[in-house]
C-alpha cells in the first residue's frame, strides 16, 4: 500500500514536470548564464521564437569571466567567442530606460523640484533663476531625478569593472618645452686678452701651456721693456723736490697708460731704482683658452699673448626653430644635457634672443647661461636644449589629453555626472602643454570628465543616441 502512495505521487510530478516544459516552450526559454539560449523539444532556438527576443546587446564579456570587456564580437586567445550582456541583465540600465515613465508621472503631480535652468540652445550654460538668452527664448528648467539632453546612464557595476577614470577640470600654468640642439660656447663676457702696451722681451714664461687654471695676480711671465724703464726714470725724477706737482702727476699717469702695474708703482715710490724687469700678473681668474708668446720672444706693442676665460658660466647657444621662436621668452628656465655625460642634465636659464635667423635654416640663435663650477662642461661642445616655455603666465582651464575624443572636425570630452550618468560635451581647445590642454569652451571649473575606459561607454546604445542628437542643429531643442 505504501508503494503504491509513492509510486502515485512521483507519477503526478512527473506529469508536473511535463506540462511545465510545455508551457516553457510555447513562450521563451530562459537564457543561459553564458548568454546561449535553450532549445525547444524541436530543437529550435526558443529565443527566436520567443518576444524577448528584441533584446538588445549591450557589450560582451570573456567567456571566462576575467575582466576584459569589449564593444563589439570578437574571440579570446584561445578561440572562444565573447558572451553578450542584454541589456535586461543590467538592473540599472533597465531601470534608466524605465525612467521617462516615471518622470512623466511625476510631471502630473507637479511635485517635482527644480534644480536649475538650462540654455534652450543647448549651450553649457545654466542659471539658477528663470531667464531668457540672447533672442529671448525662455531658459528650460530641470528637475530634480531629470537628465539633461544627452546624457547617458551605464550599470555602476559595468564602470567600476573597466577601469573607468575621470579627472577634475581645474585651471593650471601650462608651460610648453621647446627642444632645440646647442653648442656650449664661452662667457663671452669674462674673456680677457693680454698684451703689452709698449714693445718688450719676454725673458721667462710662468704660464707656458694652454688650458692652465690661473687667479688674478698670478705671475704670468716676465719682460724687459726700455720704454717701461725710461717711463718709471722719469716718474723718480718728478718726485725730486722743486720737480712740481704737474710733472709728478704726469709721470705717474704716463706709468698708467703703459698698464704698468700697480705693484711696480708702489716699489716706484719705497725705491728709487727703477724694475728693469717686471713679472707680468694676470689680470683675471680663469683659463689660459689661447697662448700665443714663447719664451725669448720680442713682443711688440697690442699683440695679444695670453687669452684668459672664466668658465664658471657658460653659454649654451641654442638653434630654435622658426615656429617656436614667439614661445621663448628671456628669463625662461631651460634643461640641457650634454651628449658626453648621459644621464646628467644642467639647469640654465634664457638670457639673449638674437634678433635675425639664419637664412638657410631658419633658426634664430638663442643664448642660455649654465652654472659650470667643475669646468666639467667644455666649449663646442654639443646639447640637447629643452626651453620651458610660457612658464609663469597665468593659470588656464585645462582637462588632461587623454579626456579629449577627437574626431578630427569636432572635439569632445564626456562629463561624468555621478551615479553613472554621462554627458558629452563638444568643446574648443587652446594652447597644450605637457599632458594637459587648455580648455576654451564646453565645461567649466570643478567639472569631472572621463580619461580612461571611453570605449566602454561609447559602447552603450544610449550614448550613440546621444551623440547623433547633440550633433543635429542646436534649434531644434527649442522646438516645442
Amino acid at each position: 500500500m505504501f508503494r503504491t502512495v509513492i509510486a502515485g505521487i512521483a507519477f503526478v510530478a512527473i506529469l508536473a514536470g511535463v506540462v511545465a516544459g510545455y508551457r516553457l516552450g510555447a513562450g521563451a526559454w530562459p537564457a543561459l548564464s553564458d548568454g546561449r539560449a535553450l532549445k525547444t523539444a524541436s530543437g529550435t532556438d526558443a529565443k527566436s521564437t520567443s518576444p524577448a527576443a528584441a533584446r538588445t546587446v549591450l557589450y560582451w564579456k570573456h567567456p571566462g569571466g576575467e575582466a576584459d570587456f569589449s564593444p563589439e564580437p570578437k574571440k579570446s586567445p584561445d578561440g572562444r567567442d565573447y558572451v553578450p550582456v542584454y541589456d535586461d541583465q543590467e538592473a540599472e540600465f533597465k531601470d534608466s530606460k524605465s525612467q521617462p515613465a516615471a518622470k512623466a508621472a511625476n510631471d502630473k503631480g507637479g511635485n517635482r523640484k527644480i534644480l536649475y535652468y538650462r540654455n534652450p540652445m543647448g549651450l553649457a550654460d545654466t542659471s539658477p533663476v528663470p531667464k531668457k538668452d540672447w533672442m529671448g527664448m525662455d531658459y528650460i528648467p530641470v528637475y530634480e531625478g531629470e537628465d539633461e539632453p544627452g546624457t547617458v546612464t551605464v550599470s555602476l557595476d559595468k564602470v567600476q569593472r573597466s577601469g573607468v577614470r575621470t579627472a577634475p577640470v581645474e585651471r593650471r600654468s601650462l608651460v610648453q618645452t621647446v627642444r632645440a640642439p646647442g653648442i656650449a660656447k664661452p662667457d663671452e663676457r669674462s674673456l680677457r686678452v693680454v698684451s703689452l702696451r709698449a714693445d718688450g722681451f719676454v725673458e721667462k714664461l710662468y704660464v707656458n701651456e694652454t688650458g692652465k687654471h690661473v687667479k688674478a695676480g698670478d705671475k704670468l711671465f716676465r719682460v724687459y721693456s726700455p720704454q717701461i724703464v725710461t717711463a718709471q726714470i722719469d716718474y723718480r725724477t718728478s718726485t725730486i723736490p722743486g720737480g712740481g706737482l704737474r710733472s709728478e702727476s704726469g709721470a705717474l699717469q704716463k706709468l698708467r697708460n703703459l698698464d704698468v702695474p700697480e705693484a711696480v708703482i708702489e716699489a716706484l715710490r719705497k725705491d728709487p731704482s727703477p724694475q728693469m724687469s717686471i713679472d707680468w700678473p694676470s689680470p683675471t681668474t680663469g683659463v689660459v683658452m689661447q697662448k700665443r708668446v714663447i719664451e725669448g720672444q720680442m713682443a711688440k706693442a697690442g699683440e695679444e699673448l695670453y687669452r684668459i676665460g672664466d668658465l664658471t658660466t657658460i653659454w649654451v647657444i641654442a638653434d630654435i626653430a622658426e615656429q617656436d621662436l614667439d614661445l621663448v621668452r628671456v628669463g625662461a628656465p631651460a634643461t640641457v644635457a650634454f651628449r658626453a655625460y648621459p644621464g646628467r642634465t644642467f639647469e640654465g636659464r634664457v638670457t639673449f634672443v638674437l634678433h635675425e635667423l639664419d637664412i638657410s635654416t631658419r633658426t634664430a640663435k638663442v643664448r642660455i647661461e649654465v652654472h659650470n663650477p667643475d669646468h666639467i662642461i667644455k666649449h663646442e661642445m654639443y646639447a640637447d636644449v629643452e626651453i620651458s616655455a610660457r612658464a609663469g603666465e597665468a593659470a588656464r582651464l585645462v582637462v588632461p589629453t587623454f579626456a579629449v575624443i577627437d574626431s578630427g572636425n569636432r572635439q569632445v570630452v564626456i562629463v561624468a555626472k555621478g551615479g553613472g550618468r554621462f554627458q558629452p560635451r563638444a568643446v574648443k581647445l587652446g594652447m597644450r602643454g605637457g599632458d594637459h590642454v587648455e580648455i576654451l569652451e564646453g565645461v567649466t571649473e570643478g567639472e569631472d570628465v572621463v580619461t580612461s575606459a571611453n570605449f566602454l561607454i561609447d559602447a552603450e546604445s544610449n550614448l550613440k543616441a546621444a551623440l547623433q542628437s547633440f550633433t543635429q542643429p542646436a534649434a531644434a531643442e527649442s522646438k516645442p
